[in-house]
């Protein structure tokens, strides 16, 4: 937006807020006109940018102090920490799998006929998708009005003893819980963004019921280096006297939610296997992969409990007696009931849809395995599925299969660590690139980050695949697969991102040689072009005309071409995954 733009749009706010002090029931026409992408650009504004990042993770202060803030911004914004009781919250944390969770709780309680609220990130297309009712993210018009309302009663309230505006995660809280309040939901699902105690979505006081999925290593310049420092962070979000659910977790981080949930004090409840609620035959599940029963048992019980808790009767026949027994092994946490799951609750868990996860698109003669596993624990349970899933699949008769990976890694994570865990997939070609759809994301501003400069995502996209190249290099010899016909000795090579020409443009490297079939692009549709090599619609041919290419692209290219089936593992990232799919998917644009 422009400089007269931005003085537009800054008038049209001076003159809703007079508006709204006048007690006008409708804005201004200047006003009305201000559009979703006037909003979403006008929210990006509050991503905090990098260099200040940086400087703030050096420089943070007292947790407690920034939630005390948050307090701060939601009083400003014309709400009370008590409004949010109304919510009739289920509050759910953990390192993997807590959206999956919150998406069956959602769905289940929705098949009661309650008008449910959900508030989740990341978004992977659109900022609102972070905020739905009845399973949908809110219209354009309804994020246009919600957004405009709560940043005006912010820039209405600013003075320089106070921070003026909240940052973008916690902006879009505080605009969820208007949303939520004034469609008057009759629950929120509410997922935690990073950690819990800290997180500002824990200024929640009385949620109905809290769950927390899977603990591992993630985030841990924020939540600490070890599993029983981020478990610690995790068991903030407990409340007195409220009910709490967790998965099996490994002993000392289970001891630690233990411990919070007598600080609190508050009862926890270790969630049983999915198999103890089967009878007759297994559940089917909306979302694939093995290690989604955890996420199934840990919704019912969170569905259960929340149904009792309002009074509602039909919520499934207990088999156990409340409270539960210890459970084998003399574990310090009781198990939670076996209960009969309603028609209900069987069907919720059938019906989610979580995208992103464990989910699978057929183009043609590509097939995407599409899954935003970003730690450890997550991309073990991802290759698991990718295995079963593409095992399933038929094989085409001739044996021409391709496989390839997309892959991107952000922040703190370990890349080494994500990467060996995926070298058994036997990969034919790695790709990487940063999570940018395209080279420039200036018409994109729901995919903006701000967060991160181009420079250093690219470069982060090098490493990775000189990490990938080294693997590869210590497996030489030892698996029969890397001497096949399909694998390239290729120069090692820079890649040059040049929007005027070709995304294959490469400046050769003065690195010795790497036996490697790697390559890395500017942008996710580049790399979806070579990929695809025209055989999908969606996607050109890529330009390669007075080109000098890297060997691996050219050779690749022609295989690709003549492959009968190519399967794609696109993991690593959520915000990856939410660029393929704007790609692969348009109608998530819409």
């Amino acid at each position: 937006m422009g400089a007269p733009g931005f003085r537009a749009l800054r008038g049209a706010l001076r003159l809703a807020a007079v508006g709204a002090r006048r007690g006008y029931s409708t804005w201004p026409a200047q006003a009305l006109r201000m559009d979703y992408q006037d909003a979403i650009r006008t929210l990006n504004t509050l991503q905090t940018n990098a260099s200040y990042l940086e400087q703030v993770k050096r420089e943070r202060g007292d947790p407690q102090v920034q939630l005390e803030a948050m307090k701060g911004f939601l009083e400003r914004s014309g709400l009370k920490v008590e409004d949010l009781d109304q919510l009739n919250i289920i509050h759910v944390t953990g390192t993997k799998g807590k959206g999956s969770v919150c998406a069956f709780t959602e769905r289940i309680l929705r098949n009661y006929g309650l008008k449910t609220g959900f508030y989740s990130s990341p978004h992977l297309v659109q900022v609102r998708e972070r905020i739905r009712i009845n399973g949908q993210p809110i219209s354009k018009e309804l994020f246009s009005k919600y957004f405009w309302q709560v940043y005006n009663r912010l820039e209405e309230t600013k003075d320089p003893a106070r921070a003026s505006m909240p940052a973008y995660f916690r902006f879009l809280t505080i605009m969820a819980f208007h949303v939520f309040l004034q469609e008057k939901v009759d629950l929120a699902v509410v997922e935690v963004g990073i950690g819990g105690a800290y997180d500002c979505t824990n200024i929640v006081r009385k949620p109905i019921v809290c769950g927390v999925s899977s603990l591992g290593i993630d985030h841990t310049s924020i939540l600490g280096d070890t599993i029983e420092k981020i478990a610690w962070q995790k068991g903030g979000i407990f409340k007195p006297g409220v009910p709490a659910f967790t998965v099996p977790q490994p002993e000392q981080p289970l001891e630690v939610l233990r411990d919070r949930a007598r600080e609190s004090p508050c009862p926890l409840y270790l969630c049983p296997d999915l198999g103890a609620y089967e009878e007759d035959k297994a559940f089917t599940l909306g979302l694939a992969g093995d290690h989604q029963r955890l996420n199934a048992t840990l919704a019912l019980q969170l569905s259960r409990m929340w149904l009792e808790q309002q009074g509602y009767q039909g919520i499934g026949e207990l088999k156990d007696l409340w409270p539960g027994a210890e459970p084998p092994g003399k574990k310090p946490v009781p198990l939670a009931p076996v209960f009969r799951p309603s028609i209900a609750m069987v069907q919720g868990l059938k019906d989610s849809v979580w995208l992103g996860r464990t989910q699978v698109l057929q183009h043609g003669p590509v097939t995407w395995y599409i899954d935003g596993a970003h730690t450890t624990s997550s991309v073990q349970a991802c290759v698991r599925w990718f295995h079963q899933a593409a095992l399933n699949e038929e094989k085409p008769v001739d044996g021409s299969e391709v496989r390839v990976l997309l892959f991107n890694a952000t922040g703190d994570r370990d890349t080494a660590a994500l990467l060996k865990l995926l070298l058994p997939c036997q990969f034919d070609y790695a790709v990487f690139c940063p999570n940018f759809t395209e080279v420039s994301t200036v018409g994109n501003a729901d995919q903006q980050n701000f967060t991160v400069t181009l420079e250093n995502v690219l470069t982060r996209c090098l490493e990775n695949q000189k990490m990938w190249n080294q693997l590869m290099e210590e497996k030489v010899g030892r698996d029969l697969w890397l001497s096949a016909p399909l694998v390239l000795e290729g120069v090692g090579g820079r890649l040059k991102p040049d929007p005027l020409r070709s995304p294959l443009l490469l400046v050769p490297s003065v690195e010795r040689p790497l036996n490697a079939n790697s390559l890395v692009f500017p942008c996710i549709s580049h790399a979806l072009q070579w990929i695809t090599q025209g055989r999908d619609p969606l996607f050109q041919m890529p330009a390669t005309k007075g080109l000098h290419l890297h060997p691996v692209a050219s050779t690749g290219a022609v295989l690709l071409k003549e492959a009968t089936v190519i399967r794609v593992l696109v993991t690593g990232s959520l915000h990856l995954v939410g660029g393929v799919l704007k790609l692969l998917d348009q109608s998530l644009s819409q």
